[in-house]
């Protein structure tokens, strides 16, 4: 069985696709771009404002499926440019600190020309 979650703590989805789906003892997050779920707008202030708030977002979809940042097993990231990385690495390390998860990164083309997006998943109980 799987549940749809939805919060109004990350943006809403803007495509046909849920913001998060909990099957099971597993949460999946759809990727993160830095949207403000307040504004609708990107956040200014480059790829560590993004990463963070892609972060938040990320944050608030798996708290809402009764899960945290401490139980995310995988992530995945893609940049706009590679040369980013170590900005986003800086962001990233604080959200998960010790509690690392394994992780890939890409190169891509985000949606709203992002410079970031970020997708998780998660243990829940």
């Amino acid at each position: 069985m799987k549940e749809i979650i939805q919060t109004h703590n990350a943006p809403a989805a803007i495509g046909p696709y849920a913001q998060g789906i909990r099957a099971a003892n597993m949460v999946f997050t759809a990727g993160q771009i830095g949207i403000d779920p307040k504004t609708g707008e990107i956040a200014s202030g480059g790829i560590k404002a993004e990463t963070e708030r892609a972060l938040l977002n990320i944050k608030a979809i798996v708290e809402a499926a009764g899960s945290s940042l401490e139980k995310v097993v995988k992530t995945t990231v893609f940049l706009r440019d590679l040369n980013d990385f170590a900005q986003m690495n800086e962001v990233y390390q604080r959200f998960f600190g010790s509690s690392l998860p394994a992780r890939s990164t890409v190169q891509a083309r985000l949606p709203k020309e992002a410079g970031v997006e970020i997708e998780a998943i998660a243990l829940a109980d």
